[in-house]
């Protein structure tokens, strides 16, 4: 899971390192990539998820009723 998280979202990047924020930023980054890696809908990359989910509202709401949130 971690070279997914890695490649997928450039986990090893990550320069946050103020006291508790890069613990949290890290279970922000693993519940995101649960949700694009559960959806179905859309057969691509987990970049292409990322990109479609910040660029069209309608597939984020997809991808959040997945998860109960939306």
């Amino acid at each position: 899971m971690h070279w997914q998280l890695d490649v997928g979202m450039r986990e090893d990047d990550c320069r946050i390192r103020c006291e508790q924020a890069g613990e949290n930023m890290a279970v922000i980054q693993h519940i995101a990539f649960n949700a694009l890696k559960g959806d179905t809908s859309f057969k691509a990359g987990m970049k292409s998820k990322q990109k479609r989910a910040s660029r069209n509202n309608a597939y984020l709401s997809h991808v959040l009723a997945g998860l109960g949130v939306s």
